[in-house]
């Protein structure tokens, strides 16, 4: 019937539809899983099976270190990143910021030193595999966690929970954040194996459909690498998360200590996350240390038990700006500026003995010769700096500042400003006409730390411990200034979503509350210094040279720069910029008395230095090339 002709056309038309049919099989193939074979070989990533660790099903073991990319000057990551790799270690971690990253509601910064793909990147060119850990809380002795500000601005906010608003802002920043890290997993050609579910929930818990939620916003935002939890071993029953490895934070090695692991998880690798190599500081207490021996001897057991093993921190850094976080159980104690923790390296990324002695104890372990660790940098001495020039606060307040006016006190976080987004950081002044003297009473409302003043006239402070202060008597009615400073947010424990700043509510005058205020934000931002920078109104100093007020002087550089530190010695309490960026505070309760002051802050020739002192001023700051971090202790 078809005859010859036919034949062709049957055979054309067969051919048409095998087409067919292998275009619609390609349409559905998961393209995702062949392209990682194809270019790089991996489809199996980072396993966690029976007790080892299997990397592309070879065994391997962890041996990481904790460095934070938003603590260290970018210019010195690379210099960081290979002193850890000639340490003999092999896997970076780190956690991200999202109290930087978005900073205000909406407007994400991954430039800069917050570009986090040029620190994973540079960490695979120097040899690191990476462990990230995204959060959103982070812990790290960070500003709320790293949670953002803005947060608290709802009065229901219920942090760390899947409570609506905030699952939605956490949901809007993964979506940011997530399309910065999913290209550089291990299965699709990049560094990173592994992804941390949160952090430390067990010790929080509070939502047991939380972590879930915060494992599936991971998943569906293209997360395939193996994830994990980090919990201290109370924390561990209640902090995991189906689909996610388990691991333990600790100091001291506690016999039977994989027991606890082996209760949640069986048979599974032992990875310790956190191995504290040291301790942080709090303000007024000592600087804290941890003994080499003791460190490299805890290591050395716990690697002989098969245990993978992440050292934090391997190099801390500092607390620029504003930004360190505080405890508070039964005091609140807020965290210094520097964040040296007596690592491995020190806060200016020097090598100390634990270095050396870890360093000694892996070359023994590893087949491979270790690189050679690289030279360090050069600290200069610029000498003293004099401080020419004097622009007291109430100034600034009458001459560059508009205040907000409300009949009852506004938290920092609620204040009308910065379109919106309220006040993160800083200072808030807050004026009021009292009439005749008496007992004025806080409440319990100032966070953190309140200087009182009538008029001018500095009569003390209120805070946690100190809730009553006496008015002297005066004529008529006079003007009550609070100047509130917000010395850090809570970064662990109970009482995060109690972080509001500033007032808080009323404070009493003989048991009546204060009514009608002028409220100045005073953020001492990078915009906020501006004004004061190239204001006209600055003054010579004066004889007597008292806070609140700003004083500025030239550090001088003739050659290329270099790191150097800051001595406060001579200062009471404040904080100190250089070019208008702000280095972090200064306190005379110790321990620390020196601001680390990176080489990637100045430059050649004359170089601003403004220090804004609250209370007793000295005339002179001293640049130098030795840190001083404080009167050691022993972690115990």
């Amino acid at each position: 019937m078809w005859g010859c002709g036919g034949r062709r056309r049957r055979r054309v038309l067969f051919g048409l539809l095998l087409l067919a049919t292998g275009l619609a099989a390609m349409l559905r193939f998961n393209w995702s899983t062949l392209v990682p074979r194809l270019l790089w070989g991996r489809v199996m990533g980072l396993q966690a099976e029976n007790s080892q660790f299997l990397l592309e099903g070879m065994p391997f073991r962890i041996l990481g270190g904790s460095i934070h990319y938003f603590r260290v000057p970018r210019l010195h990551w690379k210099d960081r990143l290979l002193k850890m790799r000639a340490c003999g270690l092999n896997t970076l971690t780190t956690y991200v910021p999202w109290n930087l990253h978005e900073a205000t509601r909406g407007k994400f910064d991954f430039t800069g030193n917050l570009d986090l793909k040029a620190f994973i990147t540079i960490a695979s060119q120097v040899g690191l595999w990476v462990i990230l850990r995204p959060g959103p809380y982070i812990c790290s002795e960070w500003d709320l966690g790293g949670l953002p500000s803005w947060l608290l601005q709802d009065p229901e906010m219920q942090l760390r929970t899947t409570y609506k608003g905030f699952t939605e802002a956490v949901d809007a920043y993964f979506d940011q954040l997530m399309k910065q890290v999913v290209p550089l997993q291990y299965k699709r050609g990049g560094p990173i194996i592994a992804v941390q579910v949160e952090n430390e929930y067990g010790s929080y818990f509070q939502d047991s459909n939380y972590m879930p939620y915060i494992k599936m916003a991971l998943l569906n935002r293209g997360i395939v690498e193996l994830l994990m939890t980090s919990d201290n071993k109370d924390g561990l029953p209640v902090g995991i998360v189906e689909g996610a490895l388990a691991t333990i934070n600790f100091q001291k090695l506690e016999k039977g200590i994989g027991i606890h692991l082996d209760v949640v998880q069986h048979k599974k690798p032992m990875l310790v996350m956190e191995y504290w190599t040291g301790w942080f500081d709090s303000w007024g207490g000592p600087h804290f240390v941890y003994d080499a021996d003791d460190m490299v001897n805890t290591i050395e057991q716990i690697l002989k038990l098969g245990a993978s093993i992440n050292l934090y921190m391997f190099h801390g850094g500092t607390n620029f700006g504003f930004m360190n976080g505080a405890v508070h159980f039964d005091h609140y104690k807020p965290v210094v500026t520097s964040y040296d923790y007596d690592a491995l390296l020190t806060e200016a990324g020097d090598y100390t003995s634990k270095y050396f002695k870890l360093r000694q104890l892996l070359s023994k372990m590893l087949e491979q010769p270790l690189p050679l660790p690289p030279l360090i940098y050069n600290k200069a001495s610029y000498g003293v700096i004099q401080m020419q020039q004097y622009f007291s606060l109430w100034e600034v307040m009458s001459l560059l500042l508009q205040p907000i006016k409300s009949e009852l006190p506004v938290n920092m976080e609620n204040l009308q400003v910065n379109n919106g987004n309220g006040q993160a950081y800083g200072y808030v002044l807050y004026e009021t006409l009292i009439p005749g003297d008496g007992q004025l009473n806080s409440g319990g409302h100032v966070r953190d730390r309140a200087q009182v003043f009538i008029n001018t006239w500095f009569i003390g402070y209120l805070d946690y411990t100190q809730e009553d202060l006496w008015i002297p008597p005066g004529q008529g009615y006079r003007l009550l200034r609070l100047l509130v400073e917000n010395c850090g947010r809570v970064n662990y424990g109970p009482r995060l979503n109690d972080q509001r700043k500033g007032l808080i509510g009323d404070i009493f005058i003989n048991k009546t509350a204060l009514r009608n205020f002028k409220i100045y934000s005073l953020p001492m931002d990078l915009n906020f210094m501006q004004r004061i920078r190239w204001s006209s109104y600055w003054n010579a100093m004066p004889d007597s040279s008292v806070g609140p007020a700003f004083f500025r002087g030239t550090l001088r550089v003739e050659k290329k720069p270099q790191d150097t530190f800051l001595k406060t010695v001579g200062w009471e309490k404040g904080a100190v910029f250089v070019n208008g960026q702000n280095l972090g505070r200064y306190w005379n309760v110790g321990p620390q008395s020196t601001l680390y002051l990176p080489e990637t802050l100045l430059h050649q020739g004359d170089n601003e230095i403004i220090i804004f002192e609250e209370h007793t001023a000295g005339r002179i700051i001293e640049s130098t090339d030795l840190p001083f971090l404080g009167k050691t202790k022993y972690v115990d």
